[in-house]
């Protein structure tokens, strides 16, 4: 695995798990249009490498994520106003490429919550596979409050947790903690303190190197197929997977272990 070169991500990789941090504490790692561009390399980079079983993203200095950078998207020295406008729009369809890159990564994404998870970062919560989440993390969606939308990461959030609950979160700027993302299906686990966070994470990936890595990618792709793929034509596409999937070295390999009653070779680190 070839990883680029960072100046707003800090990269590391041990064991077949990548793990990236969001590094702009002094922001509450609001994302700028560089973060945005490095995070959409990062993903392009290991969506053909099923050596990357796993991606953590965590934020640096104790939060997540506190959105998109504001602070520099009113450029009050513009002369062309048609220009800036432009660019304002490019950023802001970037945000959603990089969502939707994320959200269709091959690899098991797991999202790190805890501090200010507000705006893009709840966008980023959103798309993650597994999401563990402090207790007294800040979550919401405060873009109504400053008189903008939360335009990239609506279909997201609509998808992780409905319509009905989506409405009041945007339209009324309401808070949570990390025990309400549980309840509303945003977070899977909740702990309190980093250790415990830390843990729980250890937890998952104990679990997690269990599943071969082919098969996870192809059924995350088969997962976010329902609903905008036809039922029937999604389950026939599903049957070709299987027996692409029950015939590759993975498949061959799982069932022949479960027959001789031992561990797959993929759990030979578990």
């Amino acid at each position: 695995m070839s990883l680029p070169e960072c100046h707003e991500l800090l990269l590391s990789e041990a064991n077949g798990i990548l793990s990236v941090t969001l590094n702009r504490p002094h922001k509450r790692n609001a994302m700028n249009e560089r973060l945005v561009s490095e995070l959409i390399s990062v993903f392009a980079g290991i969506e053909d490498d099923r050596t990357v079983r796993a991606v953590t993203l965590r934020g640096a200095g104790g939060n997540f994520c506190a959105g998109g950078d504001i602070s520099g998207m009113h450029d009050q020295t513009a002369s062309d106003k048609a220009a800036a406008d432009k660019a304002m729009w490019e950023f802001n369809r970037s945000f959603g490429r990089m969502v939707t890159k994320i959200n269709a990564a091959p690899q098991v994404v797991i999202a790190m919550l805890e501090g200010a998870v507000l705006g893009g970062g709840l966008g980023l919560a959103c798309i993650s596979d597994v999401a563990i989440a402090d207790r007294n993390a800040k979550m919401g969606m405060p873009e109504t409050g400053l008189g903008i939308i939360p335009a990239q990461i609506a279909p997201f959030v609509v998808a992780r947790i409905g319509i009905t609950a989506a409405r009041r979160l945007a339209l009324l700027g309401d808070w949570m903690d990390g025990d309400e993302a549980r309840a509303l299906g945003i977070a899977h686990y909740v702990t309190e303190g980093a250790g415990a966070m830390e843990a729980e994470l250890a937890s998952v990936l104990k679990r997690l190197v269990k599943t071969a890595p082919g098969a996870n990618a192809l059924t995350k792709k088969l997962l976010l197929s329902v609903g905008s793929v036809e039922h029937e034509a999604l389950l026939d596409q599903a049957a070709d997977w299987f027996a692409e999937a029950l015939g590759s070295d993975e498949g061959v390999e799982g069932t022949k272990a479960f027959i001789e009653k031992r561990k797959p070779r993929w759990t030979e680190d578990a």
